[in-house]
């Protein structure tokens, strides 16, 4: 059992304030300012609502999610963020997982403002914003003392990181800073949303818990904070048209100097199934479980039924095969000795005592346009990182379901498939990192290399080719020299493939528009934010449409 299977029992008995479905939606609580609790222990469960929203929309309850109504980080968002680069796709094989074409565009950049994903991630995020405000206003209730201020910093630094996904996904968006909302609220300018998440976490800052352990595990604290400002530092030019590089290596450094964070020696300990408050370079993480906090869902996305006795994965797992990536990223593990390009499966497949996966099958089976008889073969098991489309799979992007449909395009092991699964919702264990230290070591070194002057940290001048080669020493890769910006953006997607960070990256790089699998070069900017949903605008007329939309 792991260390903070505790916190999770909290969060999945957390009191059931709802996530939004508009922006002045009524949140239910047994709490009032009357009953908030005082007692360090029954805090933590009152506040439990902002984390458990986090990870999904209706904590502890499976059935939601296997409904296909509820919303996870782990899925829904992630899929927003990644499926709309060059870091994951969900083809069709023959007609399945087209799902009315939302994965598909996705990956063509051809979404609209009724996209599934669009609707969930806005909802999602401002249910967690409405929920602590909620909590913030009881919270304030409290007496005053170290308590209350320590609730209400934890609370403005988590809704902060709520509104930083808003503001990055969505752009211009409305600000709520109580709860209930007054009034219909209207959108206010990226610039002056990113000011007030900027505010808000100064001024939760020198109440936010310093302590790393068990107790500040897939918790807001300082080192969190720091985190989030960074990013958002490194990203300012892009929000507001400020350069804010030096902040951002500040920012950098106030972790570096003093926080007790070290790179993880073993790289895929970090998201194994047991991962936690052991690994010593998460900064923040969202904690998965599989069967109180669901929604973690690689495993049954992406992996093969060939390759479950590999894995160890019970027999009545049954993976989807559905989710991939596209060889143009998977030709960046390119560098000799790197741990981390043992993250993907790609070729010819073994099992685990090293011999050849072979499968007696048939050549129909495995090829479905073979002529000839249906013969049995025996085949195998390969994954060809290449992906080509089926005859007339043009419109679906339909790379057909036969064996060798099924096996195209590289698959991600990075979180490592969980024996211990969830056959009934195959949900698993791994928890969710956001903030880690190789992410303040790479951005602080591309906050150089765009300007910023380097600092010394600990006695050691901090240099890009001297951050980079301590994230390539840890991988097992040969030292950095000389690196610039076009590396710099290759290095992130080898150390963040699917941590829910490349469509920022690369719209940062000025990359977005590019070509990639099946999607053309395009100039299309305003798809750098996706649009207001059109239900919203519909419930709420002082919303602005994004432009282009």
């Amino acid at each position: 059992m792991k260390l903070h299977k505790l916190l999770n029992i909290t969060l999945a008995a957390a009191i059931a304030l709802s996530g939004c479905r508009k922006l002045d939606v009524d949140v239910e609580s047994r709490y009032t300012t009357g009953n908030f609790p005082t007692n360090n222990a029954s805090y933590a469960a009152a506040i439990g609502a902002v984390y458990a929203q986090l990870a999904n929309s209706k904590s502890g309850d499976a059935t939601y999610f296997m409904n296909g109504t509820g919303f996870s980080y782990g899925v829904d968002y992630w899929m927003l963020q990644e499926l709309s680069t060059d870091e994951a796709i969900i083809p069709a094989r023959d007609g399945n997982y087209d799902d009315g074409g939302k994965y598909r565009f996705l990956h063509l950049h051809t979404w609209s403002g009724n996209l599934p994903f669009v609707i969930s991630s806005w909802q999602w995020g401002f249910g967690g914003i409405n929920i602590a405000n909620n909590a913030m206003n009881l919270a304030k209730g409290l007496p005053e003392g170290a308590q209350r201020n320590t609730a209400v910093a934890e609370l403005k630094a988590m809704r902060s990181l709520f509104y930083f996904f808003m503001m990055d996904s969505f752009g211009n968006i409305p600000i709520l800073d109580a709860y209930p909302v007054p009034t219909l609220p209207e959108t206010k300018p990226r610039k002056e949303v990113f000011a007030f998440i900027e505010s808000s976490l100064k001024s939760a800052l020198p109440d936010l818990p310093s302590k790393v352990d068990g107790s500040t595990y897939g918790r807001a604290t300082k080192w969190m904070a720091y985190a989030l400002l960074e990013k958002m530092y490194l990203n300012a030019e892009y929000y507001t048209g400020t350069p804010r590089y030096t902040d951002a290596v500040a920012m950098a450094d106030s972790i570096l100097t003093n926080a007790p964070y070290t790179l993880e020696s073993d790289y895929t300990a970090i998201f194994k199934p047991d991962n936690g408050p052991q690994i010593k370079e998460t900064i923040f993480a969202i904690p998965y479980d599989a069967n109180l906090i669901p929604g973690m869902h690689f495993t049954r996305f992406g992996l093969h039924s060939f390759l479950k006795e590999k894995f160890d994965l019970p027999a009545a797992f049954g993976p989807s095969v559905a989710l991939s990536t596209v060889a143009d990223f998977y030709a960046f593990f390119n560098l000799p000795n790197d741990v981390r390009n043992n993250t993907w499966l790609a070729g010819g497949q073994y099992n685990k005592d090293g011999s050849k996966n072979i499968v007696r099958t048939s050549t129909k089976t495995l090829d479905a346009s073979s002529q000839g008889p249906d013969q049995p073969i025996d085949w195998w098991v390969t994954i060809t990182p290449e992906m080509k489309l089926k005859p007339g799979g043009e419109g679906k992007l339909d790379v057909g379901n036969d064996l060798l449909g099924q096996l195209k395009g590289a698959r991600s092991i990075k979180f490592y498939p969980d024996k211990n699964i969830n056959t009934s919702t195959r949900f698993q264990n791994n928890d969710m990192p956001v903030f880690r230290l190789a992410d303040v070591l790479l951005m602080k070194a591309e906050a150089i290399l765009r300007g910023a002057a380097p600092t010394a940290v600990k006695g050691e001048l901090q240099t890009p080719d001297v951050l980079v080669s301590k994230i390539r020493t840890r991988a097992g890769a040969a030292l950095a020299a000389g690196i610039n910006l076009d590396e710099m953006l290759v290095e992130r997607a080898r150390e963040f493939a699917w941590e829910g960070w490349r469509r920022n990256d690369l719209i940062r790089f000025g990359k977005f528009e590019g070509k990639w699998g099946f999607k053309p070069k395009d100039n299309d900017v305003f798809r750098r934010i996706f649009p207001i949903p059109e239900i919203e605008l519909a419930l709420n007329p002082k919303l602005t449409r994004n432009p282009g939309y």
